[in-house]
């Protein structure tokens, strides 16, 4: 098996001056390190020059995003699988172990390990979580994260299973098939790029996986605070477009217009009930960035329909999450209908 890490870098330094040296404690020589910088201003080439002479360094001459960053930095390695891993992922002893022996089987073509808050040790973390879904609308959450209420790690998430979706925050993925899937998708710059990879990944016939005997510990919002506005746009913008993208063609229209409902909804109590205007103009701001690409969207979609194998069902919660975690007060998920997937 050759595998690469490949951690995105932008004036990273001290991220990588934290975490790298377990990185290569704990992955070499199992796997090769890879840093992809994204034409960083500080002195993280200088850095991984003098202190990480192990470390190969792959330049892009500009900041890309997380998508474009990582197609254009991947396609520089040569390696039968890629572990696409944040710069402020601090890993553990025999990591990855558990993960090489999951991927042994074929039908898996991504899989990721238990994700949990590096500042909580208990907590799960909000990026992935243990292993991600969607619900009939579209709407990504977590085992462990349900929008912001987050579980102690108690074990009860301690499987290896299929999920819907992987974290790009530790992502682990045959080379193949995330070429046959078509890349990372560019137009989405950051955020919600792994689940429409994943999705696509799913309806090609391929299956995704949670392996809880592999930890890692994310900081979170190292790029973008969750408080920044920023945030708030590509995350609705994106979830939209992913939808476009990839949804079965049964109701897909009337799903997609109630979505939009449903974001109009979150838009207000932004504004209405936290009084934060910002974020109420991201979401919209959000939805006039969906309208100017749906088309190009749909000509993905198109694209893509020539591929599927058959529509990935399994795994979507069959209600809206939304409806369940604010109006019947569903936090956990464990409390959800298990006849609902």
């Amino acid at each position: 098996m050759r595998l690469a890490i490949a951690i995105l870098n932008w004036n990273g330094k001290t991220l990588l001056e934290k975490f790298l040296p377990d990185i290569i404690k704990y992955s070499e020589p199992l796997a090769g390190v890879f840093v992809i910088d994204n034409a960083s201003s500080d002195d993280s080439i200088k850095f991984l020059s003098e202190k990480f002479p192990s470390v190969k360094i792959i330049r892009n001459e500009k900041n890309h995003g997380f998508a474009k960053g990582y197609n254009e930095g991947l396609k520089k390695i040569d390696a039968d699988f890629f572990l696409l891993l944040n710069s402020d992922v601090q890993v553990t002893e025999n990591w990855l172990e558990p993960l090489v022996a999951l991927m042994q089987n074929e039908q898996i073509a991504a899989c990721q390990p238990k994700l949990l808050n590096y500042h909580v040790r208990d907590e799960f973390e909000y990026a992935g979580g243990a292993g991600g879904f969607i619900d009939k609308y579209g709407y990504p959450f977590c085992r462990g994260r349900i929008f912001n209420s987050f579980e102690k790690d108690e074990g009860q998430y301690n499987d290896t299973r299929e999920v819907f979706w992987a974290s790009g925050a530790c992502l682990f993925i045959r080379s193949k098939v995330f070429y046959e899937a078509g890349e990372l998708d560019e137009d989405f710059f950051a955020h919600m790029e792994e689940i429409d990879l994943c999705w696509r990944i799913r309806n090609l016939g391929y299956k995704i996986f949670y392996c809880s005997e592999s930890v890692v510990y994310h900081v979170g919002a190292g790029t973008l605070a969750k408080e920044n506005p920023k945030k708030t746009f590509y995350n609705f913008r994106n979830n939209l477009l992913m939808l476009v993208k990839n949804h079965a063609s049964e109701y897909f229209f009337i799903k997609l217009k109630f979505r939009c409902v449903l974001d109009g909804i979150a838009a207000l109590r932004f504004f209405l009930l936290q009084g934060e205007f910002i974020h109420f103009w991201a979401v919209l701001k959000a939805h006039l960035s969906y309208y100017s690409l749906f088309f190009k969207m749909l000509r993905k979609r198109n694209a893509i329909k020539k591929n599927i194998k058959q529509y990935a069902t399994g795994c979507v919660y069959r209600r809206s999450i939304v409806w369940d975690y604010f109006i019947k007060k569903k936090n956990k998920f464990s409390e959800l209908e298990k006849e609902r997937f």
